[in-house]
C-alpha cells in the first residue's frame, strides 16, 4: 500500500466515525475543551477546528492533549506550512477547500492524513489521478447539493465525500442517503451563540440529534 492509500485509509476511519463533522470556529480559546467534551459525549467525535481564527491551533492542542475520544483535525488548510503547523498542535487529519499542486505535494511529505476539496469531476478526477479517494465536496449546496453528488457517483464510483457548505439539520439527510457520502461537515451543532454563552448541555443535544441521523 502507498504512503498516500494508507493516509487515505486513515481519512476514511475518521470519516466512518459519525455522520457529522463539526466545522469549528473558535474565536476563544477557552471554549476550545468544553466545546469538545459536549460534542464526543453527544456522539461526534470528529471535530475539525478551522484555521480562520489567530487562536485556531491553540484550541486544536488543547483539544488534542485533554479531551479524551476526540479526533480532532485541522481545517480551511491553504498552505503547506499548515500541514506541518497542524501535526505539531496534534491534529490527526487536515481538510482543505480545494486542493492545489502545493498542497499535494506538501501532503506526500507528512504523515497527516488529508481531505482535500473538490467542487467538479474534473477536480475529484484530479485528486483520483494522486490517489485520492477520500475528498470534500464544497460549498455543497452552491455548486448542485444532493443531486450533482448521486450524479458524480455514477462515473467515479471509488470515491467518498463528506459534504460541506450550506448544510444544516434540515438538508443533511439528503446527503447521508447517498451512497458516495459517509458524512456531512457543518456548524449548526455548534451556534455561535451557544458557545459565547457557555451552553454545553445544548451542543451536546444538538450532537446527539445530528449523531442520530444515520
Amino acid at each position: 500500500m502507498t504512503a498516500i492509500a494508507e493516509l487515505q485509509k486513515r481519512v476514511g476511519a475518521v470519516l466512518a466515525l459519525a455522520p457529522v463533522v463539526p466545522v469549528l470556529v473558535i474565536d476563544d480559546p477557552a471554549h476550545a475543551v468544553p466545546l469538545a467534551r459536549a460534542l464526543v459525549a453527544g456522539g461526534l467525535p470528529a471535530i475539525e477546528v478551522t484555521l480562520r481564527t489567530p487562536v485556531a491551533l491553540d484550541a486544536v492542542r488543547a483539544i488534542a492533549a485533554e479531551v479524551e475520544g476526540a479526533a480532532v483535525g485541522v481545517g480551511s488548510v491553504r498552505r503547506p506550512q499548515d500541514f506541518a503547523d497542524a501535526l505539531k498542535a496534534g491534529a490527526t487529519f487536515a481538510v482543505s477547500p480545494g486542493s492545489s499542486p502545493g498542497l499535494i505535494a506538501a501532503a506526500r511529505d507528512i504523515d497527516l492524513p488529508w481531505l482535500p476539496g473538490a467542487a467538479t469531476a474534473s477536480e475529484a478526477m484530479a485528486l483520483l489521478e494522486q490517489g485520492y479517494t477520500q475528498l470534500k465536496f464544497f460549498p455543497a449546496e452552491s455548486i448542485g447539493g444532493a443531486v450533482a453528488l448521486k450524479s458524480l457517483g455514477g462515473p467515479l464510483p471509488e470515491l467518498r465525500f463528506c459534504a460541506t457548505g450550506g448544510i444544516g439539520a434540515n438538508n443533511a439527510h439528503e446527503y447521508l442517503a447517498l451512497a458516495n457520502v459517509p458524512c456531512v461537515g457543518g456548524s449548526w451543532v455548534a451556534p455561535a451563540a451557544a458557545v459565547k454563552a457557555g451552553d454545553w448541555g445544548k451542543i451536546e443535544a444538538l450532537a446527539r440529534e445530528a449523531a442520530a441521523l444515520k
